[in-house]
């Protein structure tokens, strides 16, 4: 007859961890609530007529070891320069060349914070959105840094996330998150309550408007080729929105594109009549469970806090959709996450990333995405 397991050992390896879970989970603070039926989306991910599913075949590293985190990629055709921020608090030029090999990195300007967004300006100028310091930022081509804007409203900025400039001068921007900072913006996704915000500045006059609130972790922004309105994404909804800044709709938001494939970061525009969205993950099944039922999602708060942060990220990339938000092309790669930007420059798509200490870059000619079975 096998031995029986004694009642104290039983009662220290299980009742005890249960018993300790359960008063941790009672009186940790995190509170998080249940998401708006209305705001999720129960339809499938939308379906690209091409792809390319391992990218990181034929990719590139640009700056190994130099561009850390490079969360945002802004290209100068003027100079032939990428500028993009880096988790240590450097701003960073890229001269583009034909052979990786050659590409060469500069440091260029020192900001202290975390630069996030970038933007070339309408006179060289580079544009700035820091996240640790929750502030707006003017560099000159000199390098000079000015401090354009740290509020809105009397509420600071505290997660300053993406931004662009449109042709009349007028700077718009996010503020991905009032309550929570950058290295904590995993709790915002988890929490369910909308801190999001979206803004234009107008240099002349010095005025920061609130054009949205309530958005669920606001970040990639970019500004219509025709001027006529500003598409923004929300990371957690798997979507993205268009504002209407000039015209009859000023004003108004209409869906620009859902049932995203993954979790959309930062989007550009290539003046070629195609928008590229970057996502770091595609959709899981566990965080569809998740966006559901606050209860999960207390758990994996506690467990991030306490524990650290599960990855569990996979099929990162980057898509394209055309000015209508139809799908065009998706990128991605199943041991490829993280990726917060990307942007096409001539036959080259130039990736950012939050986690990697590099610069992707594919040539799209040479590995093209290809008609989806």
């Amino acid at each position: 007859m096998p031995n029986s397991i004694p009642l104290s050992s039983l009662f220290i390896s299980v009742l005890i961890p249960v018993i300790l879970a359960t008063l941790l989970y009672q009186l940790d603070s995190f509170d998080p609530v249940t998401y708006p039926t209305h705001v999720l989306s129960t339809e499938p991910p939308m379906v690209f007529p091409k792809s390319n599913s391992h990218m990181l075949h034929g990719s590139e590293k640009i700056g190994v070891d130099r561009l850390l985190s490079p969360e945002d990629v802004a290209y100068d055709p003027n100079l032939g320069v990428i500028y993009t921020g880096c988790v240590d608090g450097w701003l960073r030029k890229v001269k583009v060349n034909e052979s990786a090999a050659d590409t060469t990195v500069e440091d260029w300007v020192f900001t202290g914070g975390r630069p996030l967004g970038l933007a070339v300006g309408r006179h060289g100028e580079v544009i700035v959105a820091d996240a640790n310091k929750g502030l707006l930022l003017n560099v000159t081509s000199e390098g000079e840094i000015k401090v354009l804007t740290e509020e809105a409203e009397g509420l600071k900025f505290k997660l300053a996330d993406a931004v662009d400039v449109a042709e009349d001068g007028i700077i718009y921007f996010s503020d991905a998150s009032y309550k929570y900072k950058f290295d904590e913006f995993m709790f915002d996704f988890l929490e369910g309550r909308p801190y999001g915000r979206l803004f234009s500045y107008d240099p002349s006059s010095k005025q920061t408007k609130t054009l949205l609130s309530d958005l669920y972790f606001a970040n990639g922004v970019v500004v219509s080729p025709d001027q006529n309105s500003v598409i923004f994404c929300e990371t957690p909804l798997r979507k993205c929105k268009t504002y209407y800044i000039r015209g009859e709709r000023k004003g108004s938001v209409d869906i620009f594109v859902e049932n995203l494939p993954g979790f959309p970061d930062n989007i550009r525009y290539d003046g070629e009549g195609h928008y590229w969205i970057a996502f770091a993950s595609e959709k899981t099944y566990a965080w569809d469970l998740a966006q559901r039922y606050p209860v999960i999602r207390k758990i994996m708060g506690i467990i991030v806090k306490y524990v650290g942060t599960p990855h569990v990220e996979k099929n990162g990339g980057v898509l394209s959709v055309d000015l209508q938000g139809n799908p065009v092309e998706h990128y991605y790669d199943g041991d490829l996450t993280m990726v917060s930007s990307g942007m096409k420059i001539g036959d080259h798509l130039y990736c950012g990333s939050v986690k990697t200490p590099y610069m992707l870059r594919l040539n799209l000619k040479q590995y093209p995405a290809v008609q989806s079975s």
